[in-house]
């Protein structure tokens, strides 16, 4: 039944998806509204657990599938040349987010710190889906938008260690190895680096050459061995994907511009397929269950932590008021954050139900504010507006006085 409703609503976002690009309607809210709507908690359709194989499972493929893709947006050259920016909104912006989130979830809801830190650590990242109206217009300052992609498609892999890191901590000290833990991260990063790297010169050679049909497989058979072979060693899957896509879009141009579009296309397969499961873990329960104090917690991390954390970061970075208020503002809690609660969600930790509450009712508030809102505050950097023909003829007849004016 699942299978079902996913391909069902698909085609429903497909034959909306023309009105979805002009208006205020989300692919992504559409997906995360549908599960809601037909899981357990509303019409019983999609019948599913946190605790069925197929959450994490499905959490895990498509975690991998945007960290592949997302990384492959931004090889060592991209982050070099426009880095300026970006790096304040990473360096600085990142963690003073996850550190005021986490002050809110420990004093608003009374979470313990490393699980409020997880909190933090989860909510961090970004996601440019949500924003794709700003960031497509191309009235709005190219800085401010390579600045919210370049932002967006590295933020992902930097909270992830946190998210591993806080994780493991909440799972219990004495479950708590730092040496395993470090030498997974390690061993990650080593896959991810080294076998594109190794595939990527065998195509170069003069023994070897794909074939045009073939060339976005290139990138898709990397990316596939990278998988199993993190797998079969216990590297930490997500940071080999990630640095895995850096690597291709760094040594290997040709196979990042063939594969760009077909990788996209299987990333927002899994995005929407985790939605729809998300959405149906989402019942009227939980969202009743929070309390006043939960959702106080969700507007603050919306509205708070992510402007407080943009604000310090661009004291005298030379962006106006207005690009800073655009790129506080739309700091949404995208797809990375909505797997990392799935993931917590199956981890078995003592605090999973609620950390799992927090994050899923801020990822709807998100959903809901940021995909509604894109639009509006795209057009308020359109300074060339349409305006009216009688103003343009009266302000043509304006001009001609001036200059009789000014001959008299």
């Amino acid at each position: 039944m699942l299978l079902t409703a996913f391909a069902c609503v698909l085609l429903l976002a497909v034959l909306l998806s023309s009105l979805a690009h002009r208006t205020i309607l989300s692919t992504a809210a559409l997906f995360l509204v549908a599960g809601f709507v037909l899981g357990d908690g509303v019409l019983g359709v999609v019948s599913i657990t946190p605790t069925d194989p197929l959450v994490s499972t499905l959490a895990e493929l498509a975690l991998f599938a945007v960290l592949f893709t997302d990384g492959m947006r931004v090889g060592w050259h991209d982050l070099r040349s426009a880095w300026r920016l970006p790096g304040r909104a990473l360096g600085w912006g990142l963690p003073l987010t996850l550190a005021v989130t986490a002050l809110g979830a420990h004093y608003l809801v009374g979470l313990g710190w490393i699980e409020s830190l997880l909190v933090g650590a989860i909510l961090a990242p970004t996601d440019p889906v949500f924003a794709a109206a700003l960031v497509g217009n191309e009235r709005v300052p190219p800085r401010l938008r390579q600045l919210l992609n370049v932002e967006s498609g590295v933020n992902d892999g930097l909270a992830l260690p946190f998210v591993i890191l806080f994780l493991a901590m909440a799972a219990g000290s004495g479950d708590l190895h730092l040496g395993e833990l470090g030498l997974e991260l390690a061993l990650g990063v080593l896959i991810g680096v080294a076998i594109p790297w190794l595939a990527i010169k065998l195509v170069q050679t003069r023994w070897f050459a794909a074939s045009t049909l073939y060339e976005p497989l290139n990138a898709l058979a990397i990316g596939l061995l990278v998988l199993a072979i993190a797998k079969a060693t216990h590297g930490n899957l997500f940071l080999a994907a990630f640095c895995a896509g850096i690597t291709v879009a760094t040594f290997g141009q040709h196979q990042r511009e063939s594969f760009e579009h077909f990788g996209e296309l299987i990333a927002e397969l899994f995005k929407l397929a985790a939605l729809l499961v998300f959405g149906a873990l989402i019942t009227p329960a939980l969202l009743g269950s929070v309390g006043w104090t939960g959702w106080l917690f969700a507007i603050g991390a919306l509205v708070l932590a992510r402007p407080i954390a943009i604000w310090v970061s661009f004291l005298r970075s030379g962006l106006s008021m207005r690009e800073q208020a655009a790129v506080a503002w739309f700091g949404p809690k995208g797809f990375a954050s909505v797997v990392y609660g799935l993931l917590v969600l199956g981890s078995g930790i003592a605090a999973a139900q609620q950390v799992f509450q927090l994050v899923a009712i801020t990822i709807v508030a998100s959903i809901l504010l940021h995909s509604s809102t894109d639009i509006v505050v795209a057009r308020g950097f359109d300074d060339e507006r349409e305006v009216p023909a009688w103003y343009g003829r009266l302000r043509g007849r304006s001009n001609v006085s001036d200059r009789t004016a000014g001959r008299g």
